[in-house]
C-alpha cells in the first residue's frame, strides 16, 4: 500500500467520512454521552480501541471466515474485545465506567464498528484494516469531544468536570438536556457539510460488476461497490 493511500485510508474517518457528522453513525451514544467531555472521550477512546482491535481480527480472519458466517463471526469478534475494554475500565477506572453504564456493551452493536468491519475489514489488508480502525475511531472521538465541549461549556458552564465561574450567568441548559444535544448534533453536521461544500468523501475507482443497483443507483460511495486494489 503506498504512502498516499496509506494517508488517505488514515485520515478519511476524521473530516471526509467522518461517521459521526458525516455517515450519521452511532447516534444514540453521541447523544447519550456527549453531555460531559470526560464521558465523550471516554466513549470515543473505547470505541477506538475495539474498533482498531476488532478490524485487525477480522483482516487476519477474512479468508477463513465463510461469507455466509461473517456477520455473526463479527458480532462474536467485536463482542470479546468489547469485554475486554469493559473490564479494563471497570477495573481501572470506575467512576467512567459507573457513568457510561449500558453504553459501554452497546459498543457490540454499534453500526460504525460493524459497518467498518463489513465494508473495509472483511476487503482489506491487515495494514490498511488498522489504519482505517484508528482513522475511523479518531474521527468518532472528536466528533464526540466537540459536541460534549459545547454542550457542557455552554449548557452546564464547567469543560470535564471543571467549574467555569464567567460563564455561569450565561450557561444554557437546554443544552445538556436530549433536544439540546439534538440541536448541537444538527449544527456540527450542517458545519461540516458547509466546510466539505457538501460533496462526496473521496473519489475512488469502484467495480459495479455482478451489483443489482448498478443501474439505478446515484450514490457514488455505494455499499455495493467494492474499490479497486
Amino acid at each position: 500500500m503506498s504512502k498516499n493511500k496509506s494517508l488517505s485510508v488514515l485520515t478519511n474517518g476524521i473530516l471526509k467520512e467522518n461517521p459521526v457528522l458525516v455517515l450519521i453513525l452511532g447516534t444514540c451514544p453521541t447523544l447519550a454521552t456527549t453531555t460531559k467531555v470526560t464521558d465523550a472521550l471516554g466513549m470515543g477512546l473505547a470505541a477506538l480501541v475495539v474498533l482498531l482491535c476488532s478490524n485487525v481480527f477480522i483482516s487476519l480472519l477474512r479468508k477463513i471466515i465463510p461469507e455466509t458466517m461473517r456477520i455473526p463471526c463479527y458480532i462474536v469478534i467485536i463482542a470479546g474485545f468489547v469485554t475486554i475494554v469493559k473490564m479494563l475500565i471497570q477495573a481501572f477506572l470506575p467512576d467512567l465506567y459507573s457513568s457510561l453504564g449500558v453504553y459501554l456493551d452497546l459498543i457490540t452493536v454499534n453500526c460504525i464498528i460493524l459497518g467498518r468491519a463489513e465494508m473495509f475489514a472483511g476487503k482489506n489488508s491487515v495494514a490498511a484494516s488498522a489504519l482505517d480502525g484508528i482513522g475511523m475511531g479518531t474521527g468518532f472521538t472528536l466528533a464526540l469531544f466537540a459536541m460534549a465541549t459545547v454542550r457542557e461549556v455552554f449548557g452546564a458552564a464547567s469543560f470535564a468536570g471543571i467549574s467555569i465561574p464567567f460563564m455561569e450567568a450565561y450557561k444554557i441548559e437546554f443544552l445538556s438536556k436530549a433536544p439540546g444535544g439534538l440541536l448541537v448534533y444538527g449544527l456540527l453536521i450542517a458545519l461540516v457539510y458547509a466546510v466539505t461544500k457538501g460533496k462526496a468523501p473521496h473519489k475512488v475507482s469502484f467495480s459495479c460488476a455482478g451489483c443489482d443497483h448498478r443501474d439505478t443507483c446515484k450514490i457514488e460511495t455505494c455499499s455495493k461497490k467494492e474499490a479497486q486494489a
